[in-house]
Order: structure tokens, then sequence, then C-alpha cells
């Protein structure tokens, strides 16, 4: 009889192990893998909380600061959606000086930028169409761009990390058109190559030869470079690829945004008497039309699912701006981040921010205060705009080919974040059983591009735990 009772206590003990917080060490599947690649546990933090339950289930390193890379976009989204509402849009306004008279305008045309990070060039395509509809056909003036609404020192997009082409580099501004990217389209062509820009705001000076082999990583043979106001394209191009396009960051905002005006305004019939400049509003300016942003909530999809610093920095900007007015500055961003999480009653002593996006080498928070702040968001209306906005395991955007084909796959939600020395991700796993439950892991580490197999083991370890604790109890 003793005997027994002491198989049931020990049963019953194995059971509450389950339901009862926190291990300070890892899961031992997760322990090996880090082991395997040499990174110490250190290095690496891991919170795992189910959502209906008051303590975490696991917690190791969670109080810990660490470079949280792109999923500090979580804070900054989730503060922009619980702010200002899923359905809040941003306003780009254009104004007119002079007279209109018989479809030409005898005046300028004034952009005014109003931080719309959703500005792509088919919808400022649809912003000149609404100008054309207003009648006019040709603007004997100017066109002024006003980027007033943001007040920011000049930045080098090649500080960061000396790849100033590179997308995720683009600097923000009040007007912003196609995240500040032109399209480089290359496609075979009578034994050669065809490349344009689009919009054609350089000339292209080319020596890139087509080559054999297969259609893998075909950007990665390819050298270019900005030389003597002209870009400069080299390196091999698998004629197997077909046509490809390459979003490069060539232009400063001002003369993006110009490039992109004159391209799509003579596409849409207008014409321009006069030059495409940088200028603050006139005072007899008259306001013609106002053309609103994608709603937050869509903008957030955008910023989560593609990890989109560009977009991630000017919502970060426009939640000061609205808080505290504008002109838009750094410091007033983080005042109101800072005033939201206060409000929240989330401390985070840890936290540093610099630019709410992660292109950052200062930026710091913890395991445990990203566990806060998704239980935070699990309880607010606006969960499914927040869930929703980050890709599913296996099948979007940044996680489209992780663990997909496993059962893994459209069971966790979860935002990524990768820098020289950080890897991590944050977000939320359902296991077999349908349980739902907070994941934050978070590597930095000189190794820790080689930590996402200790993440999918944790991810596989958290999904197949019911199994595990059913086991272990009989």
């Amino acid at each position: 009889m003793w005997r027994t009772w002491c198989r049931v206590a020990e049963r019953l003990l194995l059971v509450a192990a389950f339901h009862v917080p926190a291990f300070a060490q890892l899961p031992a599947p997760v322990a090996r893998a880090l082991e395997t690649v040499g990174i110490p546990e250190r290095d690496a933090a891991l919170v795992v909380q189910p959502l209906d339950a008051d303590r975490p289930l696991v917690a190791h390193g969670g109080e810990r600061a660490f470079n949280p890379a792109s999923t500090i976009k979580l804070l900054t989204t989730l503060a922009a959606l619980d702010s200002l509402g899923p359905a809040h849009t941003f306003k780009t306004r254009v104004y007119t000086t002079g007279e209109l008279k018989d479809g030409t305008l005898h005046g300028n045309l004034i952009l005014k930028g109003g931080g719309d990070p959703s500005l792509t060039l088919e919808r400022f395509w649809l912003l000149l169409r609404e100008v054309r509809a207003r009648g006019i056909g040709r603007i004997q003036g100017d066109v002024l761009i006003d980027q007033s609404c943001y007040d920011l020192a000049p930045e080098d997009p090649a500080a960061f990390d000396q790849a100033p082409l590179r997308p995720y580099n683009a600097p923000p501004a009040a007007l912003l058109v196609d995240f500040n990217t032109l399209s480089l389209r290359i496609a075979p062509e009578g034994g050669g190559l065809r490349l344009s820009l689009d919009p054609p705001g350089l000339p292209i000076r080319q020596t890139l030869r087509l080559s054999d082999g297969p259609c893998n990583h075909w950007s990665a043979g390819l050298h270019y470079d900005l030389a003597e106001g002209a870009l400069r394209v080299g390196g091999r191009y698998p004629a197997s690829c077909g046509a490809q396009t390459l979003r490069l960051g060539l232009l400063p905002p001002d003369q993006a945004v110009a490039a992109a005006f004159l391209a799509l305004w003579a596409e849409l019939g207008g014409s321009l008497g006069g030059e495409v400049m940088t200028a603050h509003l006139p005072e007899d300016a008259r306001l013609l039309l106002e053309f609103d942003s994608l709603p937050l909530n869509r903008i957030v999809a955008d910023i989560n699912e593609y990890s989109n610093n560009v977009m991630a920095r000017m919502l970060y900007l426009n939640l000061g701006a609205l808080r505290y007015g504008a002109p838009a500055t750094l410091a007033k961003g983080e005042a109101a981040m800072r005033e939201w999480l206060q409000a929240q009653g989330l401390a985070m002593p840890e936290l540093v921010l610099e630019n709410g996006a992660g292109l950052s080498r200062v930026e710091r928070i913890s395991a445990a205060s990203l566990a806060a702040l998704l239980r935070l968001a699990a309880r607010r209306p606006l969960l499914h705009d927040f869930v929703a906005s980050l890709p599913a395991l296996g099948l979007e955007g940044t996680l489209r080919r992780r663990l997909a084909d496993t059962p893994m796959a459209g069971r966790a939600w979860l935002k990524t974040g990768s820098l020289n020395g950080a890897r991590n991700l944050a977000g939320y796993v359902m296991d077999a059983s349908g349980r739902r439950h907070i994941l934050v892991f978070l590597v930095n580490h000189p190794r820790a591009a080689a930590a996402a197999a200790a993440q999918d083991a944790a991810i596989e370890w958290l999904y197949r735990l019911p199994d595990t604790a059913s086991t272990e109890a009989r």
C-alpha cells in the first residue's frame, strides 16, 4: 500500500511540475542545440508562459538585457495600435498657390508629408491621379516638397553597416515614397542584359554579364555602387533567372520623391513647367486634397510580417508627434513610448530605445519584458490585429521557410530579429493540444546566426509539451 501511495504522489508531483513555474534551466533539447553550435547558455534567454497562467513555465535569463534587433518592433507596433486604434490613418496633404485656369495651374503644387509609412509607388500614383481629377493637367510653377513634419538630423545610410544601398538602411522622412527605394529591373535580351530603374532616377553604367547555372541567390552575384551620379552594376547574372527586380536605396528621400513624381506625372498625362524642390508650405497655399494612408492595422502587418525598418521608424516618430506635437523627433518618439509603457503598468528598467525598429547596436530589452508586453496584448481587444501582423511559422513573411512542412507550421506567430551577433524570436505558439503560449527566445553572441536550430528546438519542444507531460505523468 505504501509503495502505491508513493507512486501516486510521484505522479502528482510530475503533473504539478508541468503546471507550476518556473524552470530556470533550459529544456534539454534546447540546451543540447546551443551546446552543439558553441553558444553558452548565459548568452541566451528563454521565457515560455501559457496565456492562461500567471507565471512562466520556463524563465531562463529572463531579466538580462539583450539587443532585441527587430523584435523591438513588437513594442512600437503594439503601442501604436493601442494608442491610435487599428483604423487610424496618416495624411499626405496637397496644396496649391496661384490660379487654376483651363487645366493649367498658374502657381505651385505643394506636397506636404504627414508621415505615411504606406505610400508605395502605386499609392503615390493614386494620389497624383486625384490631383489630375481635380482639373490640373499642367503645373506652370514648381512642385514643392514639404518635409517639415519631421525634424531629423542628416543621416548617413552607410553608418550602420556600410551597406548604404540596402533598403533596410533607408532613412525616414515625412514624405517618403516606396520606402525610399528604386527598383532595378534586370532582363535577358538579345544575348545580353537590359537594365532599367523604375522610376528612372539615375543613369546606369553596366558591366553585368550573363552566366550559366541555376538561379540560386542570384543577387549575391551582383556588384553595385554609386559613382559620379550613376549606378554602376557588374558581376554575373544567371540566364536561368529570367527577369528579376532588385530594390535599392539610391537617392535621398527628396530626390526619390522627385524621381517618382516626374515619372508618374508624365504617365498620367501631366506636364511641369518648373522644377521639383524642397520648401516649406507657403503662407498663401490652399488645401487641394488630403490623401489617407492605409489603416494602421495594415501598416503594422507590413512592419511585422516583412520586418520593414523604415516603416517602423516612421511609426515611432509619428507617435511622438501625435503625443507632443509636430515636428516629430526621436526624443519625442522615445518619450511617447515610455509614457505609454508607464500607463500600462509595464516597468522595463533595462529598456534602451534608439529608433523603435531594431536597426541599432544600443537598443536593449529583456525577454521577461517582451513576454510581459505579449501578455498585455493578449488581454486587449486589439489582439486579433496584433497577432495577425506576425508572420505565421512556415507560411508567411520572414518565417515562410522556417519549419515548413512540419506539424508546427501555421501554429506559431512570431516576430524575428536578426543582426550580426543577435538572433531573436518572440510571439505566440499553439501546442499540440491547442493551448497557447508566449515564447521569447533571445540570443546575443558572435555565433548567434547558428542559434536558429536551438530556437526551432524550443518551438518543437513547446509544441510537443502536452505529450511530454502526459508521458511523464503515466
